[in-house]
């Protein structure tokens, strides 16, 4: 790692954070395995598709979500 703290981070513009995250993103692309998902993740996405399936779950519209995360 090259020293690089939350302060240098808070520091950085809007370009240079996405610069980071364009080399982390490479970065991570180039990594021989992928990481194991956690099982609360795959916990999570067996039941959503539980619910889907069996006509449970309840979907709402993308303004809708972006409504609710605004509040």
């Amino acid at each position: 790692m090259n020293g690089m703290n939350i302060d240098d981070i808070e520091r950085m513009n809007t370009a240079e954070h996405l610069r980071t995250l364009k080399a982390l993103r490479e970065a991570l692309c180039r990594e021989p395995t992928e990481p194991e998902s956690p099982d609360w993740h795959r916990n999570f996405l067996e039941e959503r598709r539980r619910k889907i399936e069996s006509g449970e779950a309840k979907f709402i519209s993308l303004d809708e979500a972006r409504l609710r995360l605004q509040r």
